[in-house]
């Protein structure tokens, strides 16, 4: 499993969404939407933004670039460390 799939597969739960209800959302099959979580396949980058924007992360955390899930984040977390 990669870690956009584990991530897309929390983020989805923590939102307690359905693989059906996000496949039906971004115009997919439930089967489709799976080979995302399971890292069989990945989405093209046009999807990727859209899902980084209903999830509401940033596609960085949703790919696994960083640990911080948005950009409003980064700038308390700037300050924070001051």
């Amino acid at each position: 499993m990669t870690k956009f799939s584990e991530r897309l597969k929390e983020l989805r739960k923590g939102k307690h969404l359905t693989q059906q209800e996000l496949a039906d959302k971004f115009g997919i099959s439930r089967v489709g939407y799976s080979y995302w979580e399971t890292g069989t396949r990945e989405p093209n980058f046009k999807t990727l933004v859209s899902l980084a924007k209903y999830l509401s992360v940033s596609t960085d955390y949703l790919l696994g670039v960083t640990n911080i899930k948005g950009d409003k984040n980064i700038v308390f977390n700037f300050f924070e460390k001051g």
